[in-house]
């Protein structure tokens, strides 16, 4: 599966690239195809293929860890500062409380900050104006357990079912990827990830680590 996906992904990103190069340089020599009806519509589609590609590899790769230790509470610090600088100007309200005794882990410092922040920006496409994200931290005895919860429109009962399979997805323009990344990440990383949601109230991720 993982040879396939890389293979796929490889195949794809060079025509695509190719295209991408025609149509920058159609645009460079006829500036006027701006204005045409549907070229905009053709843009927005080459980007929607190249992250689709780019999540085609990041699936395929979401197993394989790099390990070091590290320390989780500088990590979420972190998340957190570039999630509430991400979201300044909007009128949602980010609040983050982290247990400052959480210990180092080993694990793959760069792929868990994805799954944080992947979580965090799926709560601020649910969230609604002036609703609240939140992202919490604490330690269970032995396990890090991080929450990451929205007041925006929650998720059907009948969707929390299949929401981390692979290429399911709910949203408009979305991969049906972005999930199941961060299910094999935290798995690959012996944790956990669970959701709850409430529809018309909001949604909670749960990582245990």
């Amino acid at each position: 599966m993982e040879h396939l996906l890389n293979k796929f992904a490889h195949e794809l990103r060079n025509p695509l690239t190719t295209l991408y190069s025609t149509v920058q340089l159609i645009e460079f020599q006829h500036p006027e195809v701006k204005n045409f009806k549907y070229w905009s519509n053709l843009n927005s589609d080459i980007e929607y293929m190249e992250q689709l590609v780019a999540q085609f590899s990041d699936f395929a790769k979401s197993e394989k860890l790099e390990m070091s230790s590290f320390s989780l509470l500088a990590l979420l610090e972190q998340v957190s500062l570039s999630f509430a600088a991400l979201i300044a100007h909007s009128d949602v309200d980010f609040t983050c409380k982290i247990d400052p005794s959480i210990h180092q882990i080993i694990g793959d410092k760069t792929k868990l900050q994805e799954v944080f922040l992947n979580l965090l920006k799926n709560a601020y496409e649910a969230a609604l104006p002036n609703h609240t994200i939140r992202m919490e931290a604490t330690l269970n005895g032995k396990n890090v357990v991080i929450q990451i919860r929205d007041t925006g429109c929650g998720i059907p009962p009948e969707h929390l079912a299949t929401i981390f399979q692979p290429f399911v997805t709910y949203k408009k323009d979305g991969t049906g990827l972005g999930l199941s990344i961060c299910e094999q990440i935290v798995k690959a990383h012996g944790g956990t990830i669970s959701v709850e949601s409430t529809l018309g109230e909001g949604t909670c991720f749960t990582v245990i680590l």
